[in-house]
């Protein structure tokens, strides 16, 4: 399945945007679950053109700049929305460097696994302090459900979520390591 065809149709259902501002969503709110480069959005969006799911303007910038704004066409749409109703099982875990290193920690000294903690602890906290600022746009709590707010409310309240689990891990992977070391470290006095 072509899920970056369906993360391109959900943008530009929402509204016309061409390529290099579709981009721009992936490095913003959809970054926080889903990722593309400019690179695999332009081969999306000629193989949608191509399906009938999306056609184009052609917009003139200035003398020469051409830009073409992309729109979900009625097809797109229906395509669209018979993907959301799709009930999906649930995929396999996503492939994480940093606790497949965790998994083989053993390997290393108590000190080289406590400072691999701490860095990813000051990565996560600062990742959690650009998603709480995000999330100030929301000074009134959940939007209507029936917007486009909804939705990146909900994905933004789990990317919180997730990260705040993640520092609680670390956190507590830190004090099984600084046990540990303590342990080690008062056997050698």
């Amino acid at each position: 399945m072509r899920t970056l065809k369906f993360a391109v149709l959900g943008l530009l259902n929402r509204r016309p945007m061409t390529g290099y501002e579709i981009g721009k969503e992936f490095d913003y709110e959809l970054g926080q679950f889903w990722n593309a480069k400019h690179s695999q959005i332009y081969p999306e969006l000629k193989k949608l053109l191509d399906e009938g799911l999306v056609v184009f303007d052609v917009e003139i910038s200035g003398d020469i700049l051409e830009k073409k704004r992309y729109t979900i066409t009625e097809k797109g749409q229906l395509e669209l929305l018979k993907w959301l109703h799709k009930d999906e099982p649930l995929e396999k875990t996503p492939k994480d460097i940093f606790r497949l290193r965790m998994y083989f920690s053993n390997n290393l000294d108590l000190e080289s696994r406590i400072h691999l903690l701490e860095s990813q602890l000051i990565q996560h906290e600062k990742r959690l302090s650009i998603l709480n600022k995000t999330m100030e746009q929301y000074p009134e709590g959940v939007p209507p459900h029936d917007t486009d707010r909804f939705g990146d409310f909900i994905v933004l309240e789990s990317a919180i979520m997730r990260e705040e689990y993640a520092i609680e891990w670390i956190k507590k992977c830190m004090g099984y390591c600084k046990a540990a070391l303590e342990k080690e470290q008062g056997k050698t006095k």
